[in-house]
Order: C-alpha cells, then structure tokens, then sequence
C-alpha cells in the first residue's frame, strides 16, 4: 500500500483568482475535486496526507465533505516552500512507499498512479521529453552562453513514487545542507539513491495562468471523474 502526499498549499498568485486556484471550478468541480476522484479509484494508495494553505482548513474540510471523498485524508498545514511542504507531511505518511501528487494537476487519470505502481523501480518520475529548444544563458549580460542537447532532458511532472525511507532521507541531507528543491526526484536522485522516469501525458499539465485553467477546461470534458 502507498500513503499519497497530495501538495495543496500554493495560493496561485498567477492565476489571478480571489482564492486559491485549486478551489476555483473547472466545468462545475473545484480543480482540486478531480485529483481527489482519481485517487479514490486506486486501491493501492491507502491514505492521502494533503496540505492546505493558512487559513484555508475550513475549505479544504467542507469540500472533503461535499464531495465524499472516501480515503482516509490527513490534513498538514502547508509550509513556506514545496520543499518544506513534502518534508512535514513525510512523517504523517504510515505506509513504506510514497506518492507524491499535486492538486494543480487536475487532468490526473487512473494509469498515471497505476503505472507508477506497476514500474519494478523504487524511485520513479513521470517525464515528458522538452518538445522545444532549450540554451544555457547569462541572465545578467543577455547572452546565450553555449548550446544543450534537448534529448538529455526531461520536463518533470507528478505524480511521482518513492521509497520512504529514501526521500526521508534525501530531505534530512537537504536540511543539513540548506538546500532546497522545487521537486523530489531531482531531490533523491541528487542524495544517491536510483531514480528512474517513465513516459508521462502533456495533457497532465500544472495549472499556473488563466490560460491554464482554459485549456483545462476545455480538455476535462473529456474525463469522467465517476468512471470506475
């Protein structure tokens, strides 16, 4: 069984919304709403730990209630960073394995966990291949400063699994370190341990602008969050 780290603490500040952008709607659901009906359908995850931001408990809990969400959901209050969020939210994981997954990733599907489930590795990333060109720059000269092989790269998305004890650690040498990341595969690849990437959807995308949350309404009529 997984214990699922679902990261809900961004306020959105670029979308531009009066609230938080994981409760704003999307074809009549909070966006948050379509991760959550998702999850419920994999059996394999047996707890969701999810974040929420400061002042914002009395949403998150209504909306848990509303829309019946079935797994067992432990609420954290979200800290400064993402980093800080996933290491508070660690330790109130019970099982062995983890998930990670975020709420402003609404076009989650079933297979997206259930692939990550099946991989044999013990530490492994969805991935896309970056479909455009990248270059090294110096931002305060304005120059570009070389040239890198696109093919050598991945765009990062969730969900993402992980031993425990791995990422545990990888956040304690983090701390001690004083270095944080926007992300926990490049975190625990990073501390030693073997990660792995598997293929993932660019219809999995983070919402980040109003743009985002139009084309996620545009293309989320094509998911049905009942389907069992």
């Amino acid at each position: 069984m997984y214990s699922l780290i679902l990261l809900n603490g961004g306020i959105g500040t670029r979308v531009g919304a009066e609230q938080p952008k994981q409760f704003l709607k999307i074809n009549g659901l909070p966006i948050l709403v379509y991760s959550l009906a998702v999850i419920d359908r994999v059996a394999e995850i047996g707890e969701v730990i999810m974040n929420y931001p400061p002042g914002w408990r009395p949403n998150v809990e209504k909306l848990l209630s509303d829309y019946a969400v079935k797994k067992p959901v432990t609420l954290v209050e979200a800290g400064d960073t993402r980093h800080a969020s996933v290491a508070a939210m660690l330790p109130h994981c019970s099982f062995d394995d983890v998930i990670i997954h975020e709420a402003a990733r609404p076009l989650v599907v079933r297979e997206d966990f259930t692939d990550l489930i099946a991989s044999p590795e013990q530490n492994v990333s969805q991935m896309l291949e970056v479909p455009f060109t990248v270059a090294p720059v110096d931002p305060e000269s304005g120059l570009v400063t070389g040239s890198i092989d696109r093919s050598l790269l991945r765009n990062v998305q969730l969900p993402q699994k992980f031993t425990k004890a791995h990422l545990a650690d990888a956040h304690a040498k983090a701390a001690e370190s004083g270095v944080v990341f926007t992300e926990d595969a490049t975190l625990v690849a990073t501390s030693g341990y073997r990660v792995a990437f598997i293929n993932g959807r660019d219809a999995n995308f983070k919402i980040t602008t109003k743009t985002d949350v139009l084309l996620a309404s545009y293309l989320s009529q094509e998911i049905d969050v009942t389907d069992e």
